[in-house]
Order: structure tokens, then C-alpha cells, then sequence
């Protein structure tokens, strides 16, 4: 990413940040970004925020009322606000489920490029982040980076719970054991 891109990335995030906020929409920083404010490297890409299932469609409103450049684009799950080559993603379903408040209630009020806003805890941006593993995306190098980074603010239990029914997930976490990064669980 070119300095004037991530400019443009963290003008845009910032933005749709205000306006969520403004609009009363509840709202979370989710992604890379929200792993970035936490500590990991900064992401060379788009930036995403959750909302509610049921905000899904006051939030485009907001987004739009806001100014901001709103595209429909072809998945049901996700609304995309544009600014020249940069884009945000607002996400309404995450690995296909819907966004629960309980979510975004669990997010904590930290600066972001000066705003402060609802940021994912660090659990729940590693369960996100492995969730979405599967047989067509499971790219683990974008992961390790995250999990060196945050691993002392996770809930690994939880993780590892959260986790259970995704083989991909399950294997990365061994594979953070064998790094020395998070350690397993000793089995009785």
C-alpha cells in the first residue's frame, strides 16, 4: 500500500466511523484494523466494521445520509463505502452468521487515528480471523503475525472452544503451539 493510499484508507475508516456513530448505529472495528489498534502490523488492504443483523439497513441508510460514496455490491452480508481506490467494508454477517449485539457489546472504546470507537476484543478478532478459514481461504502467514501480536491479551480457552468445529482453526492452533506462540492445553 502507497502512503497516499493508507491515507485514504484511514480517512474513509474514520469517516464511516463518525457517521455510524452519529447515526446511533451500534458498531465494532473488526479486521485487520482492530488487530492493527491492538498491536499488529497495520493491514496493506480495505478496513471492516461489524454491525447488528438488525442495523444492517439503518446503517447503509446512515453511511449514505453521512455523504459517503455507498456501494451495493453483489453479497447480501455486506454493504461497501467507497472513497476513489479504498473501500470499508460493513459487515452485518461474519463466516455466516449474523452479527449479534452481544458482539459488539463485548467491543472496547478505544482510539482509532484519532476517533475514538468500539474496537473487537482480542478474542473475538482471532475466533473472526480463524473462523473464516476453510477449505478455499486458509492462509495462515496473514494469521501468525495477528496471533504473535495479540497473544497476550486472548482468551485462548475460549478460543480454542469458539473454535472446535472448524478443522482449520483447530490446526492453526496447534501449529501456534509448535511455533512456541500459545501453548496447548496439557490433556490428563
Amino acid at each position: 500500500m502507497q502512503p497516499s493510499d493508507r491515507d485514504e484508507i484511514h480517512d474513509l475508516l474514520k469517516r464511516t466511523a463518525v457517521a455510524l456513530k452519529q447515526g446511533g448505529v451500534p458498531f465494532a472495528l473488526c479486521g485487520g484494523y482492530a488487530a492493527w489498534v491492538r498491536g499488529a502490523p497495520e493491514p496493506d488492504h480495505d478496513a471492516d466494521f461489524l454491525v447488528p443483523h438488525a442495523e444492517s439497513e439503518r446503517a447503509t441508510k446512515v453511511l449514505a445520509e453521512a455523504g459517503l460514496d455507498v456501494v451495493d455490491p453483489a453479497e447480501d452480508w455486506l454493504t461497501k463505502v467507497v472513497q476513489g481506490a479504498s473501500f470499508v467494508d460493513v459487515l452485518w454477517r461474519t463466516c455466516g452468521i449474523p452479527v449479534e449485539t452481544d458482539l459488539i457489546d463485548r467491543a472496547e472504546q478505544l482510539p482509532v487515528l484519532s476517533v475514538h470507537m468500539p474496537v473487537l476484543q482480542a478474542t473475538d478478532i482471532v475466533v473472526t480471523k480463524l473462523m473464516a478459514l476453510d477449505e478455499h481461504y486458509c492462509d495462515y502467514s496473514r494469521l501468525l503475525p495477528v496471533a504473535r501480536a495479540l497473544r497476550e491479551q486472548v482468551d485462548w480457552d475460549r478460543v480454542r472452544r469458539d473454535v472446535a468445529g472448524n478443522d482449520f482453526a483447530v490446526v492453526f492452533l496447534v501449529l501456534l503451539d509448535r511455533l512456541g506462540i500459545v501453548a496447548q492445553p496439557v490433556s490428563d
